[in-house]
Parts: C-alpha cells; sequence; structure tokens
C-alpha cells in the first residue's frame, strides 16, 4: 500500500517509520487526524489513549465519529478503523481518561515520540515532564477551538505562542518546575472567536493540526 509513499521516500525511511513506537494522548478532532495520518503514512506501533464515548456533538469535526457509532467507546472505533486502513497496524487502546493518580498506570514503556492531543493542562504537564525525563521527543497541540482559520497553524516553540489561553496556561505551570519552554508545539495565530463557556469549532483546524502533528515526527524521521 505504500508504492507511492515509496516514490519520494526511500525504503530506509519506511522501514524507520515501521519501527517507530508513538504515544497519542486524544483521538478527537484533533488526534483522530493525527492518527489516520500516522496509519496513512506507515506507522504501525502506535498507542492511543482517550476515555470519551462518541457523542452526536463530535460529528461536525471528529474524523472517527459517523452517525452509526454514536455512544461507542472512541479508542475502539479508532482501532477499528485503523485496521480496515493497514491490517498490519499495531493500535494499543488504552480506554482511560488519565489523571495525575493513574498517570503512572498507564504512561510507562519505552517510545519514540510522545503527541499530546489533549485539552488537559495538568496532564500535558506531566506528558512534557515525562518525555524530558525518559528522553522521548514530544510535540503538545494548543488551541484548535473558537478558530476557523487553518491557514494560522504553525508549529513552534511553546515560549514563542500568542493569541492562546491554553499555552498560557501551559507557560505558567511549566515554570513553576524550572521547565524550559522550547517544547515543539502547533497552535493558531488566529484571536479567539468569543470568550463563550462553550468552544465551539470547525473541522477545518482541527484537522489540520492533527495532520502537521503527524507530519512533524514524519519528516523528522526521514530527515535521519
Amino acid at each position: 500500500m505504500f508504492e507511492r509513499l515509496l516514490e519520494i521516500i526511500n525504503k530506509e525511511d519506511l522501514k524507520r517509520i515501521h519501527n517507530a513506537k508513538i504515544l497519542l494522548v486524544g483521538i478527537g478532532g484533533v488526534g483522530g487526524y493525527t492518527l489516520e495520518s500516522l496509519v496513512r503514512s506507515g506507522f504501525l506501533n502506535i498507542t492511543i489513549i482517550d476515555g470519551d464515548v462518541i457523542t452526536e456533538s463530535n460529528l461536525n469535526r471528529q474524523i472517527i465519529a459517523c452517525s452509526n457509532n454514536i455512544g461507542e467507546i472512541k479508542t475502539n472505533e479508532a482501532k477499528k478503523r485503523m485496521i480496515s486502513i493497514n491490517p498490519d497496524a499495531k493500535i494499543n487502546c488504552l480506554n482511560v481518561f488519565l489523571t495525575l493518580d493513574n498517570f503512572n498506570d498507564y504512561i510507562k514503556g519505552e517510545y519514540d515520540y510522545i503527541i499530546d492531543a489533549c485539552d488537559d493542562v495538568p496532564i500535558k504537564i506531566e506528558l512534557i515532564k515525562y518525555a524530558k525525563n525518559n528522553n522521548i521527543k514530544i510535540i503538545s497541540c494548543l488551541g484548535t477551538g473558537k478558530k476557523l482559520d487553518p491557514t494560522k497553524l504553525c508549529i513552534t516553540t511553546l515560549n514563542k505562542t500568542y493569541n492562546d489561553p491554553l499555552a498560557k496556561k501551559l507557560r505558567h505551570e511549566l515554570r513553576k518546575f524550572d521547565i524550559n519552554l522550547n517544547i515543539p508545539v502547533i497552535f493558531s495565530k488566529e484571536e479567539p472567536i468569543n470568550n463563550k463557556e462553550i468552544i465551539g469549532s470547525t473541522i477545518f483546524v482541527p484537522a489540520t493540526a492533527g495532520i502537521y502533528l503527524a507530519n512533524y515526527i514524519f519528516l523528522d524521521l526521514i530527515s535521519k
């Protein structure tokens, strides 16, 4: 299935992609597109973590959500979809909401990359700390809600972000642990559209952010 991919990368690149071990936390609007992009690009060893079920409100932006799987467990549905794309994919599903109390029970093992596609600040911090302590590469997605323009997305480091309340909280908390803020992130330069408590969202920004996350790792591997 990778004959077209091998027209632009070599077999050694594809072997590195096949062998890379990925941890993806969150498979919602962002993470679902990350997962799909990874599998379609040759990644075979992926652990996914998400404790949610599919709801009707997911239909406007989450690639895993369909009208016929509302109420189903996201990780299970994601795995079924990925196996239907590539039966050789090894998708390890952890159907759990990560908390500070259970973090060490589930985040263990050897990974080459961690992709943070969740929206929980304490868990984002723990993932960054874990990555730093275990010499694992990590990239974190910041806020994609209340945004409309995917062309305003960019990959940079946390210390260079703006117009993102989630990034502001993350910087504030990470300074308490004396952690360097040059952490790779994807964020949107677009100002949030409103300050309502309910976070509105379209498909455009989360989906593009998810593809960017996968592409970041893909490009890192083929540059070796």
